[in-house]
């Protein structure tokens, strides 16, 4: 089992940056911890030093799934700013998504099946009795094309693996583009609140995360009525 994840801080600033990179390292070493294997596939400096604006890892192994859910979501750091020591805020956002794995297009004689079949339409009477048309479908990715221009069943095969890896290669950039478009999809949709993991103080040091509403709503509660008072 193979699960990619995307570590981003979105448009936030240099802040963020430098939360991203804590928590790419956290992420490597609780994966070590659980004997899971990691492969970091990107990973984008920030504009200041020791900072990642984004990092994609793949992580493989054993209890993949739930160790990839228990970090998908919003990540909070609560803590004083590293470059603006002066500034107010102490709460910081970055997200953690998930990325669909790109299939492999890569093509190999042995991934292409290729099928004789009568070709159908104009051509005259060789056409309609000779088996001279080929489909050569990709089985790892179930993409097909067909070619009945020559007469020929070889020149036919040939014209077919043209026309099979041009596909190939159409379909893998698509996939770029959309596995690009997701990225930014991404860096534009973080969530502020609701933090699946909390983190504070220069140290980074993991907070629990209260699930329940019970403290909240009783401040506010506490709000109303000193306001009231």
């Amino acid at each position: 089992m193979e699960r990619i994840i995307q570590i981003t801080a979105g448009r936030g600033p240099a802040e963020c940056t430098w939360v991203v990179a804590q928590v790419l390292k956290k992420i490597l070493e609780e994966a070590q911890e659980h004997r899971l294997e990691t492969v970091l596939l990107q990973r984008e400096a920030g504009t200041e030093n020791g900072t990642v604006e984004t990092a994609s890892i793949a992580v493989k192994g054993k209890n993949a799934d739930q160790f990839v859910d228990s970090w998908i979501g919003t990540i909070q750091w609560i803590g004083q700013s590293q470059f603006r020591k002066m500034h107010k805020r102490k709460n910081w956002f970055i997200g953690i998504f998930e990325i669909e794995a790109q299939k492999n297009a890569s093509v190999s004689e042995n991934d292409i099946h290729y099928q004789a079949m009568r070709s159908s339409g104009a051509g005259g009477q060789h056409v309609n009795k000779v088996s001279s048309a080929i489909r050569a479908t990709h089985v790892p990715t179930g993409i097909a094309v067909v070619s009945m221009d020559s007469r020929s069943q070889h020149q036919n095969k040939k014209l077919a693996t043209e026309r099979l890896i041009k596909k190939l290669e159409d379909e893998k950039l698509l996939q770029l583009k959309n596995y690009v478009g997701k990225q930014w999809e991404n860096q534009l949709n973080i969530q502020r609140g609701n933090p699946i993991r909390v983190f504070t103080g220069s140290d980074f040091k993991k907070n629990k995360v209260e699930k329940s509403y019970k403290g909240t709503r009783q401040k506010l509660k506490n709000d109303l009525r000193n306001e009231n008072n």
